[in-house]
């Protein structure tokens, strides 16, 4: 029986309910592949909408990126927004931003709608980690303000020293509306949302084949799902079951480290107001508190494909490097996942034919985005596709290198990591 991770978030999960396989044929509206944030949002509007939805997952609901996280609501996305608007203009530009702010509402408005107990917690720290980065913060808070984010507030190396118990940091800029939660508990709450809308969820059900035209028909080990609509909300997991989409996305690996309970006094000398904590450098760390006080300390992402046999020799010094005063804690968990990027770090969302409809490769940014692309395709399926139109209108390059693409993104990205050790 498929089991999640080991991970603290796997041990703190509120919900073990689990779902059936799939066991012989079924006809539907719209089949959903992938039981993660991005299939779950779509399954649950869907269903809402009057849909008959069937969605499969290979493992286990939340298996993948979505039960695995760092659990950050960031805002923006993984591109700075004057790049965006040369790719599709300045109204087009507004309306990503407008997608990115929608898309943080929807995850405020879905715990409080279906009573999701996933630890919600607003605020969010963009720290610098070099002199030179505050150049960053600001054209960030002045980038941001240009599209009426103003909740901002751009503070310098005491100001940040006084909130985060380590002196590695030059300044930041805070938001009042990024945050941070449990991710694999927000997951679990949205499956159990889809089932009571009507959803039909079937788990350790592997989609092995994908026919598409009129009538399209999902291919699995026990059975078969002929659908209407078919949407691929595999993400890094996908892997080549849909051989246009295979090679624009590349799966790479990021760990997290969860230390003992540590206390309120200290947990909160090391954040003071609970925030959500990333960093500049290029293969950035995220860090933040769990609801018990433990740190939560993520990072050092692996382009290899391949995960160290020992984890916690692998995240300690780079704990440690910011925040010497854990040398003592104990270490309790430290587990990995994929996610996946794009070749320019946008999601990539589109239609594949005419009814197969696609959203993934969300670069870091996608505890909030994936849940508002799966409702862009809800809505495209009901034939609003304003918003989704715009997002499609990115042209994602396939990655260079064809079977050895995954060793040239390794060695392209030691470029970046020597640029993280350079002052």
């Amino acid at each position: 029986m498929s089991q999640h991770t080991p991970s603290y978030y796997a041990a703190s999960a509120n919900d073990d309910s689990r779902h059936p396989k799939l066991d012989g044929d079924l006809q539907t509206d719209v089949c959903v592949i992938g039981g993660g944030y991005t299939g779950l949002s779509a399954a649950l509007h869907l269903a809402e909408a009057g849909f008959d939805v069937v969605l499969l997952e290979g493992e286990r609901i939340g298996w993948g990126a979505s039960g695995r996280n760092g659990g950050q609501i960031c805002t923006a996305y993984n591109k700075p927004m004057d790049e965006i608007e040369v790719l599709v203009g300045k109204e087009g530009a507004q309306a990503f931003w407008d997608v990115e702010v929608m898309a943080k509402q929807l995850i405020r408005e879905r715990v409080e709608k279906h009573n999701i107990d996933c630890d919600l917690t607003w605020g969010y720290l963009h720290t610098a980690a070099k002199p030179s980065h505050m150049r960053w913060v600001t054209d960030t808070f002045d980038e941001w303000a240009r599209y009426g984010y103003t909740d901002t507030e751009v503070l310098d190396k005491t100001e940040v020293q006084e909130r985060v118990g380590t002196e590695a940091y030059h300044g930041a800029l805070w938001e009042q509306n990024g945050g941070h939660l449990h991710p694999l508990n927000y997951v679990l709450g949205l499956a159990r949302a889809a089932k009571e809308a009507g959803v039909q969820i079937f788990e350790e059900t592997r989609a092995t084949d994908v026919q598409q035209g009129a009538n399209a028909k999902i291919s699995t080990p026990s059975g078969t799902v002929s659908a209407t609509y078919i949407i691929a909300a595999g993400n890094g997991y996908l892997g080549n079951l849909i051989p246009h989409l295979h090679h624009r996305v590349m799966p790479v690996k990021s760990f997290i480290l969860a230390t003992e309970p540590l206390g309120e006094e200290q947990a909160r000398s090391l954040i003071r107001d609970n925030d959500s904590v990333t960093d500049s450098n290029n293969i950035c760390n995220y860090i933040r508190l769990s609801a018990d006080n433990r740190m939560l300390f993520g990072g050092r992402a692996n382009y290899t494909g391949m995960e160290p046999k020992d984890l916690f020799p692998y995240m300690r010094p780079r704990m440690l490097r910011i925040f010497p005063q854990l040398a003592d804690a104990r270490l309790d968990y430290c587990w990995g996942g994929t996610l996946a990027i794009t070749l320019d770090r946008m999601p990539h969302v589109g239609k594949v034919g005419d009814n197969l409809f696609f959203a993934h490769g969300y670069s870091g940014h996608g505890v909030a985005l994936s849940g508002m692309a799966g409702k862009l395709i809800a809505d495209a399926v009901q034939g609003t596709a304003e918003k989704f139109d715009v997002m499609a209108r990115i042209k994602h390059q396939p990655f260079p290198g064809g079977p050895i693409r995954m060793p040239m993104l390794a060695i392209g990205m030691l470029y970046y990591k020597l640029k993280d050790m350079m002052s």
